[in-house]
C-alpha cells in the first residue's frame, strides 16, 4: 500500500561550523551505521549506562550487532510511520552520536521529544548543544511541528545547559518518571514552542558565538 513520505524523514540538515572549526550536521540513521553505533555505545558505557532507560541484560548484549537489527528494523518502522526521526550525529564526516525525535504528533498536538547523546571523544566541544540546534530546527521547518520538549535528570546538569543553550523553558519536574539504570528517576521537563522566537536555533547560537 502507498504510504506517504514522512515529513523530514529521511532528510539531511544543513551543516554549522563549531569554533573548533569542524563541520556538523545531522543526517538519517542507516543500518549501516550499526558496527559504529555498537562501538561508541559499548565504549562509552560509563557515560551513557547513567543517563539512559534500564537495558535488559547486560549492556553489551544491548549494544551487540544482533540487538542493533532489531533497533535499527524498530527505528526503520517507525519512522516510515511518522513517528521518530532517527539521525547520526557527523563530525567531519565522523560518527559522532545521535540525535533522536520521538512520539512525534501532529494535529492539534503538534510536538515531539528531543533526545540526544555524544560520543566521548566528541564532548567539551560544542557538539551537543549544535547538535539539538540542527535538531530543533528538524522539528519545527521540516517535520512541521509547534513544539518540542525533553526531560534530564537533575544530577545531569550538563544535559540541561544544552536544552538553556538552545532556548528551552523549564515547565515541570516529574516524580519517578522513567526507569533509569535500574531505578525509577525524577526528572525536569522542559519546552520550546515555535513561536518562542523569532528566528531558529541555529541563529540564535550564531549570534552568541557557539556556532559560525
Amino acid at each position: 500500500m502507498f504510504r506517504p513520505p514522512t515529513p523530514g524523514w529521511p532528510e539531511e540538515t544543513p551543516y554549522v561550523t563549531l569554533v573548533d572549526g569542524s563541520r556538523l550536521h545531522l543526517r538519517p540513521l542507516k543500518g549501516s551505521d550499526g558496527a559504529d553505533w555498537s562501538e561508541t555505545r559499548i565504549v562509552d558505557k560509563q557515560w551513557l549506562a547513567p543517563v539512559e532507560p534500564t537495558v535488559d541484560g547486560t549492556w553489551e548484549d544491548a549494544h551487540s550487532h544482533a540487538a542493533w537489527r532489531n533497533t535499527w528494523l524498530n527505528l526503520k518502522r517507525l519512522a516510515g510511520q511518522g513517528t521518530v526521526v532517527p539521525l547520526v550525529i557527523e563530525v567531519d564526516g565522523a560518527f559522532a552520536g545521535q540525535v533522536t525525535l520521538g512520539n512525534i504528533q501532529h494535529g492539534i498536538v503538534s510536538e515531539c521529544w528531543i533526545g540526544y547523546w555524544v560520543h566521548s571523544p566528541f564532548m567539551g566541544r560544542g557538539v551537543a548543544t549544535a547538535a539539538c540546534a540542527l535538531g530543533v530546527d528538524h522539528a519545527f521547518g521540516r517535520v512541521g511541528l509547534h513544539r518540542v520538549t525533553a526531560t534530564f535528570l537533575p544530577n545531569n546538569p550538563a544535559s540541561g545547559k544544552v536544552l538553556e543553550a538552545n532556548g528551552f523553558t523549564r515547565e515541570g519536574f516529574l516524580r519517578r518518571n522513567l526507569h533509569i539504570n535500574g531505578a525509577w528517576r525524577d526528572h525536569h521537563l522542559v519546552a520550546l514552542n515555535v513561536d518562542d522566537y523569532p528566528a531558529t536555533a541555529v541563529h540564535r547560537l550564531r549570534t552568541t558565538g557557539r556556532v559560525n
